[in-house]
């Protein structure tokens, strides 16, 4: 349960107290109750009892049931309250944290399991949350005060109610012992799934053309009745609670009146009515008891399950960053749009092996420098460098002049335009995902959008669509082509005005003439601005000021394209397998 408190916060502390001060009372009022009721008995079983006084005994019976049940509407809303609260500030802790996690750390708990821990498992507390305040409060304190309102009564009954208390916790610890190894593994299961559903939404178009609907089914299958079969081995533990409780209470109060029977008929007759009505009284005590223990049953049905969920929310909360946010804004630099690689090496975490091996370039304010390589050479590593996506294992990478480490990272990325390798678009309009956040701007302008898609040159089919700059955009942008995503994903970029633009691959996707339209359009609407480019095509790159030519994690050549065709066999051989010697003279 530590897991679970720790988030409360203070008013979430005073509302506990005032349910706590609420349930007290109500409590009370239940326990009132089976006093009134002896009271009742007693008058009924005395000869010239008066009807009125019958009846006044009724209706403060009455008066405590109904004052109880309003109580409890009351417990149940300031339950709520708390538990939702408890949600919001969970949900926002789990959310930022996620933000701040590098590439490495969102890898390692894998995007299935961040989403059912930030929605799944924060269900499973708040309604442990909900339920646990009034069964945690109320039930040891209405178990504490009718055992003392029977303390002192016959011995007999009260071994027999100690007897029934200690059945049933035992009953709950060899239950809670054996559940709580199965509900940890539905979490793990619960991920497994997510992960598997949403393998298949994202990779419907590839299941379908590879008719590989029965292998992704019987997949999903092999996972559903996994999860499903520990549900239920782990129920079917749980399930002996209730019945041994019903059991359990039934069978203490069939107990309480056979005893009774015999402590009556040993009793002198003019005191019977006095020990049938305190059994009355105590039967009813001893059930309140019971019941309490019965609130306590649904929670310890809930709270393993809870318990493991708090856990692993904690677990991400609890995590760590990696990378580190500087102090600096970067705002007064003496040199601007300026990016230099000084010995550069990195390797993932717990790799052996380094993916970049001491890379060192400059790139100046308004220079064009492409990257490029074989599959697998560090192209995008390189890139994700710069804004920090992964810190530098050896080196430093400088941006203006300042180490990356140095900056504010919203600093640095407002330094930067980035596309990434896969295009990637947000559910909302073509201008909300082009001006995506007002990208980090104050004086954002809806001309700076129309400017920016017509450098990416999207403006034809963005003003075909139906509602033109207003047309929705589907999440991943999945409603239009892929050319389409990657053109708007640069107007995004550009539309920022950044010092420096940063393609990944990004004209992968455009035909040679949409291609070299968008380069010559770029480098005339954006003169001062620095341009790195990853590209796998020469016929994009050929242009730079500078190329870098990487091969396994190394610089196999830097220089203009002529130069490279000379001094670099690398170089050499991905232009020959892409154009002829004709064309690459030209």
């Amino acid at each position: 349960m530590r897991d679970i408190l720790r988030h409360f916060d203070k008013k979430s502390w005073l509302f506990v107290l005032l349910n706590a001060l609420v349930i007290l009372v109500q409590v009370f009022l239940e326990l009132k109750m089976p006093d009134y009721m002896a009271e009742i008995t007693t008058l009924t079983q005395t000869q010239g009892s008066a009807m009125s006084d019958i009846l006044i005994a009724g209706s403060k019976m009455l008066l405590c049931a109904l004052f109880a049940v309003a109580l409890s509407i009351v417990i149940h809303i300031i339950s709520a309250k708390v538990a939702a609260d408890y949600s919001f500030s969970v949900r926002s802790k789990l959310y930022s944290k996620v933000e701040s996690f590098s590439l490495e750390q969102i890898n390692k708990f894998s995007c299935a399991s961040l989403i059912t821990r930030s929605t799944n498992d924060i269900t499973q507390v708040q309604n442990v949350i909900v339920f646990g305040m009034m069964a945690l409060i109320k039930a040891p304190v209405m178990s504490v005060w009718a055992v003392t309102k029977i303390s002192g009564k016959h011995y007999q009954w009260t071994l027999t109610t100690v007897i029934s208390v200690a059945v049933v916790c035992i009953v709950l610890l060899i239950c809670y012992f054996f559940a709580l190894p199965k509900f940890k593994k539905i979490q793990t299961l619960t991920d497994n799934i997510n992960r598997i559903m949403r393998e298949n939404l994202t990779g419907l178009r590839v299941i379908r053309a590879y008719n590989a609907e029965n292998y992704q089914k019987n997949k999903f299958a092999h996972a559903n009745d996994e999860i499903t079969s520990n549900n239920l081995s782990a129920h079917r533990v749980m399930a002996i609670m209730g019945p041994t409780m019903m059991i359990v209470m039934n069978g203490m109060s069939l107990v309480i009146y056979f005893l009774g029977a015999f402590i009556i008929n040993q009793t002198a007759l003019m005191g019977r009515v006095e020990v049938f009505s305190e059994m009355i009284v105590f039967s009813q005590y001893a059930i309140h008891v019971i019941m309490s223990f019965m609130v306590l049953n649904m929670i310890f049905i809930m709270a393993p399950r809870a318990v493991v969920a708090a856990k692993r929310i904690n677990e991400v909360i609890d995590t760590p960053p990696t990378i580190f946010d500087g102090e600096l804004s970067g705002e007064n630099t003496l040199v601007k749009g300026e990016v230099e690689f000084k010995n550069v090496s990195f390797k993932y975490p717990d790799a052996k092996d380094f993916v970049l091996k001491n890379i060192s370039f400059k790139a100046r304010k308004g220079e064009t420098v492409a990257i490029i390589g074989s599959t697998g050479s560090g192209k995008s590593t390189l890139v994700n460098l710069i804004p920090r996506f992964y810190d530098a294992t050896q080196g430093e990478v400088l941006v203006d002049g300042i180490n990356v480490k140095e900056y504010k990272l919203e600093s640095l990325h407002n330094k930067l335009g980035f596309v990434p390798q896969k295009a990637l678009l947000f559910s909302g309009t073509v201008n909300s995902n082009i001006a995506f956040g007002s990208n980090g701007r104050s004086d954002y302008r809806e001309s700076d959008v129309k400017r920016a898609v017509k450098i990416a040159q999207a403006t034809d089919f963005v003003e075909k669509m139906p509602f033109s700059y207003d047309s929705d955009i589907t999440q991943g942008g999945t409603n239009v082509s892929g050319g389409q995503r990657q053109r708007l994903c640069i107007a995004r970029a550009v539309c920022r005005n950044p010092e420096i633009l940063i393609f990944d691959d990004s004209f992968s996707a455009l035909d040679y003439k949409t291609d070299r339209t968008l380069r010559k359009t770029l480098k005339e609407e954006t003169s001062g601005t620095t341009n790195i480019i990853v590209a796998q095509r020469i016929g994009t790159i050929k242009d730079a000021d500078l190329i870098i030519v990487l091969n396994d994690g190394e610089i196999a050549g830097m220089g203009k394209h002529e130069e490279l065709l000379k001094t670099c066999e690398v170089y050499k051989e991905i232009a020959l397998s892409q154009l002829s010697e004709e064309e690459l003279s030209k």
